[in-house]
């Protein structure tokens, strides 16, 4: 591990916050519609708890293994072969994640952007800009964060402001009219889609210079993004109503709408740069946390060597991964919640619980 390299609390706080929302701000509302409908602002509220375990989890593990990575841990935990077999599936996982990341930015920029442009020319864009910042290292990606979520910032909180002048209340009625079923139906998709990305942090918090503030930056995080998604999906609902669960790109659809209604147009342009600005950041974390991983468990000097051809894999990997939107809507819909949920949650707490039982049963042999 580069020990050199180090990030603020701010930055972490930051980096959780931007590449959390990022993949989900304009698609998250009408997935949760499908299943909870005119509730499932609702759904935000129960999502939580994956998060705070999520936190709980991987903060406890940093604190009994402080400086390592989750990579290096599961060896001493699961012993060698196994912590090694560990390693290597979340290798492919972080390769599967880039791949349909990437294939996600490619088909969002045709369909709204550029639909005559080669999709390998954006998927090329965003994973080249993204390699030269891994290479600089991760406080080069805390900074850029520290610097662009301002900005994204900058550009929703007027959205929020023309869409409550649009927004209907009424839409959101009859509260519950279902039960708490389809509530806790549509709370999966935020918790297996963004909730658990929390996991990060067992890759992020060596780096972190004050390792002991990871929980508490963490949480604040974590509130925010479920203060941001709660507003998100509440105005989304109370502007477009039943059409929420129709639509692929359900918030651009409202602020294509605000802008058509309202004295500003081409409001788009600013769904693209929120889209560009939070998906630079996200790649760029990813592919810094799947070449670390490689580098660990393959006992290389520098992930930095590997950047440049992982790129070029995961570049290789969206062109092959699906055949066209559909699959990819279907995976995100059906299967990466709850592979997610195996992955990004409940892998980390059995390791937790596997160690817990290891040091009582050492204790008392101890003893």
């Amino acid at each position: 591990m580069q020990k050199i390299e180090k990030i603020t609390g701010h930055q972490l706080g930051l980096v959780l916050f931007t590449f959390i929302i990022s993949t989900i701000i304009l698609s998250l509302p009408g997935l949760m519609v499908m299943f909870a409908k005119q509730d499932a602002w609702l759904s935000v509220i129960p999502s939580i708890t994956t998060g705070l375990l999520s936190i709980w989890v991987m903060t406890a593990l940093a604190n009994r293994y402080p400086g390592l990575t989750i990579i290096q841990y599961s060896s001493k935990i699961l012993g060698k072969w196994l912590g090694t077999m560990l390693g290597l599936y979340y290798i492919y996982f972080w390769f599967v994640s880039i791949s349909v990341m990437t294939i996600q930015h490619t088909v969002f920029i045709n369909t709204l952007l550029l639909p005559k442009s080669p999709s390998l020319v954006g998927s090329s864009t965003l994973l080249l800009l993204s390699s030269v910042v891994v290479i600089s290292g991760i406080e080069a990606i805390g900074r850029c964060t520290e610097f662009h979520t301002p900005l994204y910032l900058i550009f929703v909180i007027p959205l929020f402001l023309l869409m409550v002048g649009e927004a209907d209340p009424g839409q959101i009625k009859p509260i519950l009219a279902e039960g708490l079923l389809p509530v806790l139906q549509g709370a999966v998709i935020p918790s297996g889609a963004f909730m658990n990305q929390i996991f990060i942090l067992g890759w992020l918090i060596p780096y972190l210079n004050h390792p002991e503030k990871a929980r508490k930056v963490s949480l604040i995080a974590l509130l925010g993004i479920s203060v941001f998604i709660f507003i998100v999906v509440l105005l989304t609902i109370m502007v477009l109503g039943p059409l929420t669960g129709k639509l692929n790109y359900s918030f651009l659809s409202v602020i294509q709408y605000i802008g058509i209604q309202g004295s500003f147009e081409r409001l788009e342009a600013i769904a693209v740069s929120m889209w560009v600005l939070g998906y630079f950041t996200k790649v760029s974390v990813s592919l810094f946390i799947l070449c670390l991983s490689i580098s660990q468990i393959f006992s290389m000097r520098n992930y930095r060597d590997i950047v440049y051809p992982t790129a070029l894999l995961s570049l290789i990997g969206s062109i092959w991964i699906f055949k066209n939107s559909s699959e990819l809507l279907s995976y995100l819909t059906f299967i990466y919640p709850s592979s997610g949920f195996l992955t990004q949650s409940l892998i980390p707490l059995f390791l937790l619980l596997i160690d817990s039982i290891k040091s009582r049963v050492g204790n008392s042999l101890h003893q």
